[in-house]
């Protein structure tokens, strides 16, 4: 069939006559009666009939009416989809380790949310090991972990260095009255919150007070870092976290920063298939940098004597 003729058809059968229908579709009017002849001949049916000085649809034209109305309905709806297309967002499957400090990985994934890039984010947080697994049997793009993947793995990945930032001590104000005067050694014999064993973090944390002939106390230990700094609030103890968000922990959590350790740091890997890293994961990797860079510029409760 036609569509074009269709399309006359349709036209005429709207505007009641083939004057009008001309005059809308640009055409003239023996060019316009020549193409309707046509179709009423492919569909070997009359369409229209004299009545007075207008034109009235047949029984067949009604029915083709119909369709036509139909097929003409859908054409708008196509060409108003096509206009204005809504391509899904992008997603990324991140495996984030449970150790990793929840506002550093916020910082890290929140510009991935707006605009230019408004990806799809699913975000799975548990224990390295099983996100490793999960990685290897493509259950997950990439992987936040503060590790790198360990020597001899099987997994065929690779480990890229994301973040490293000094490490900053926060209390709650009263026990932090107490401990900022003399840091570090301030810390010995006061209690102080650490990661569990699972955390890349704890050793060096443990030797570098060892070496000071630091022994703080230890009142609880914790697998989910926003949990540990829950308890820091609530005065229990001192804890740890990266110094670039100092201003957001002592905001959010209502602590203050009693001192900084530069010679401890804390690291976020991006673990991946890809040696060499594209589309999203690539500017991840990109901007991570300039991430630090923004929360190093923003204020800071109150600049502490340095550790050590």
């Amino acid at each position: 069939m036609n569509y074009h003729h269709l399309l006359y058809f349709y036209t005429v059968a709207r505007e009641g006559s083939v004057t009008a229908a001309a005059r809308r579709l640009g055409l003239s009017q023996p060019t316009l009666s020549g193409q309707i002849n046509l179709l009423e001949e492919q569909l070997k049916q009359p369409l229209f009939e004299r009545r007075g000085r207008g034109l009235a649809l047949t029984d067949a034209g009604r029915v083709a009416y119909r369709y036509a109305e139909q097929i003409f309905s859908l054409g708008q709806e196509l060409t108003a989809a096509m206009q204005t297309p809504e391509a899904p967002a992008p997603r990324l499957r991140v495996g984030i380790a449970d150790v990793l400090p929840k506002l550093l990985v916020f910082h890290l994934l929140h510009p991935l949310l707006t605009p230019p890039h408004s990806t799809h984010l699913l975000c799975r947080e548990e224990p390295t090991e099983r996100l490793i697994r999960e990685l290897a049997a493509h259950e997950l793009d990439i992987l936040l972990t503060d590790t790198p993947l360990p020597p001899g793995s099987n997994l065929r990945a690779f480990s890229h260095l994301l973040i490293e930032s000094p490490i900053s001590f926060f209390a709650a104000p009263a026990l932090a009255a107490a401990l900022q005067p003399d840091f570090p050694r301030s810390l010995h014999r006061r209690p102080l919150l650490l990661p569990m064993e699972s955390s890349a973090f704890r050793q060096p944390l443990l030797n570098w007070l060892a070496h000071q002939d630091i022994h703080p106390l230890i009142p609880a230990e914790f697998e989910d870092s926003a949990l540990l700094k829950a308890f820091g609030r609530a005065g229990i103890g001192a804890f740890t976290a990266p110094s670039c968000l100092e201003a957001d922990i002592c905001r959010q959590y209502e602590v203050t920063c009693i001192g900084r350790a530069p010679a401890l740091t804390e690291r976020v890997y991006l673990i991946s298939h890809e040696r060499r890293l594209r589309g999203l994961s690539a500017w991840l990797a990109r901007n991570s940098s300039d991430m630090l860079l923004r929360l190093n510029g923003g204020p800071v409760n109150k600049e502490p004597p340095s550790g050590k």
